[in-house]
């Protein structure tokens, strides 16, 4: 068996977790996945913020690009992953009839690996800008410009309990991060 390499596969933009999925269906049916055992498309976590709430969404990274680890030597996987609908082809060198399929290099790999590890990492170490006691101040809703205090932090809903001063009396209310900043004395 001849060494596995990284190669870019070229598929249609927009579908690529599609072509992603016929690919891996493909392989799996004719017992391939020793010869192809990674299939990804890069992805990073992108924030944006929708109707007052902060949603986190998968954005691809190269539109219509496809990383594939495989030892395309053999034949009946070139022509496998050539063949899946969705796949236009590899990203190769121009030589006319005969494209070359060319492997990308280690250390492009590690670079497109460890951004997407990266990401997932930040996702997951991210801790809380709030702390319990501090003052904020509501920047959004129906009580944008009081000031309140934070009274609990729920980092897995990343919401805050707050007790805000409505008319002279402590009002408790349960707002999201996106609906506060945090109060410069």
């Amino acid at each position: 068996m001849s060494e596995l390499k990284w190669y870019v596969v070229r598929a249609v933009a927009g579908q690529e977790k599609k072509a992603k999925s016929y690919l891996e269906t493909e392989i799996m049916r004719q017992k391939l996945d020793a010869l192809v055992p990674q299939i990804l498309i890069p992805t990073e976590k992108v924030y944006e913020v929708r109707n007052g709430k902060k949603k986190v969404r998968e954005k691809t990274m190269y539109a219509g690009y496809i990383i594939v680890q495989a030892d395309i030597t053999n034949g009946e996987v070139f022509h496998t992953i050539k063949s899946t609908p969705g796949v236009i082809g590899f990203l190769s060198t121009s030589e006319g009839a005969n494209k070359v399929p060319v492997p990308l290099r280690l250390s492009e790999v590690q670079r497109m690996l460890g951004q997407v590890d990266e990401a997932n990492q930040a996702e997951e170490k991210m801790e809380s800008p709030f702390v319990v006691g501090e003052t904020i101040k509501v920047t959004d809703g129906a009580f944008a410009g009081f000031s309140g205090t934070i009274e609990q932090v729920f980092d897995d809903r990343k919401k805050l309990s707050v007790v805000v001063k409505i008319f002279g009396r402590n009002t408790p209310m349960e707002l999201s991060y996106v609906q506060v900043e945090k109060e410069l004395i």
